[in-house]
């Protein structure tokens, strides 16, 4: 609820002023200059009740009223009460504040009657003067109340501008945190193929040896740093936004033969077609590329050895059609994992489906023919 500000020494002023003018004009006007006691009280109560109405709109006026029953004096008051009470309170309390005064003022007709008007006439412009109080309250209220409400869809607006951004910077946090889970998983494959080698091939040429040591030790620095900036990017008051610090951008399938490459140097066997012709756009290109990095990461931890057959076809209007096959190994896979399983429980295709199906495709994988085959489809817009 909105607090109602304390009147400052510039309203009280200005009521004082004002009130005080017409009071004086109420005094020497219309009453020719003459002025009893009674006026001098009722002047003096009326501007006193004025000042009173900036904190008790309705108290205040009906004092003043009460005053102008008996005396021209107090009228300017009455009026400020009529006014500040349609501007500050119910339609209602206003229309009965603005009744009270009209009787008022009827009464001090009968009694005082003024010799410039009839009765008549007096009568009706006390409820034409109170009519327009009463409109001129009720506009200025209605126009507070729709700077207020303004006021608080913006407030609203504004918080939920913050609860949406919020929403973006998580949803970028989980993206990185799926996009650290595929290039670590890659990597660290990498990383345990050579380190199965060393451990398995100690017969190997001091410059093979070498050679794998050194493949082991840039992959773990290589697997060091992309976490580091990961985790940099994902606390909680970390900038998601460009700069220096942003991730850098993600691969697409214009990188496929950097990562075949990558897995030739481990000792994977990879045969990569692409008979796309054409680059796709960036959200296909990049979900495509995580598909074929997630088939070569299974089929290095669970078929070591065997040869992978990657397959890219599609065009703009269809869909980018990803087809990777690779033999079953003949026993459980040990190279690069000894005395282990290999690591990871099945959960990397599990969040590769749900990253294709966001997508807008399909991915399904199967043990058939001695093979195992992965197989996707991702929209391929014109």
């Amino acid at each position: 609820m909105r607090q109602r500000r304390s009147p400052g020494p510039a309203a009280v002023a200005a009521v004082v002023l004002g009130v005080g003018a017409l009071t004086g004009l109420a005094l020497w006007g219309p009453a020719g200059g003459r002025m009893t006691g009674l006026d001098a009280v009722a002047a003096a109560a009326g501007l006193a009740s004025a000042v009173a109405q900036l904190w008790w709109p309705v108290s205040g006026a009906l004092t003043a009223t009460v005053l102008a029953a008996l005396s021209p004096a107090a009228t300017p008051a009455a009026s400020l009460g009529a006014l500040q009470t349609a501007q500050r309170r119910r339609p209602p309390v206003a229309a009965a504040v603005a009744a009270a005064g009209v009787g008022a003022h009827l009464v001090q007709g009968l009694w005082r009657p003024n010799s410039g008007i009839s009765l008549g006439w007096w009568l009706l412009l006390i409820c034409a003067a109170y009519g327009a109080l009463l409109g001129w309250g009720a506009l200025a209220r209605s126009r507070r109340a729709l700077l207020d409400s303004l006021r608080e869809r913006a407030r609203r607006a504004e918080a939920e501008q913050g609860r949406r951004v919020a929403e973006a910077r998580m949803a970028e946090r989980r993206r990185l945190a799926r996009e650290m889970h595929d290039v670590l998983a890659h990597r660290l494959s990498l990383v345990a193929t050579h380190a199965g080698a060393l451990e398995y091939r100690p017969d190997s040429s001091p410059e093979q040896l070498a050679r794998a040591a050194g493949v082991v030790r840039a992959g773990v620095r290589q697997a060091l740093e992309e976490l580091r900036q990961v985790i940099g990017l994902l606390r909680e008051d970390g900038d998601l936004t460009d700069g220096p610090g942003s991730p850098p951008a993600p691969p697409v399938l214009a990188d496929l033969p950097r990562l075949v490459a990558e897995a030739r140097d481990a000792g994977q066997e990879v045969r990569l077609r692409d008979e796309t012709g054409e680059e796709p756009p960036p959200a296909v290109g990049r979900t495509g590329y995580r598909v074929v990095q997630e088939g070569l990461t299974n089929a290095r931890k669970h078929a070591p050895g065997r040869p992978v057959e990657v397959l890219l076809r599609g065009a703009p209007g269809g869909d980018l059609e990803i087809g990777i096959r690779n033999p079953l190994p003949e026993t459980s896979p040990a190279v690069g994992f000894p005395g282990d399983e290999p690591p990871g429980g099945g959960l990397g295709l599990v969040g590769l489906t749900e990253r294709v199906r966001l997508a807008g495709g399909r991915l399904d994988h199967e043990r058939a023919g001695g093979e195992f085959r992965l197989r996707a489809r991702l929209p391929w817009p014109a």
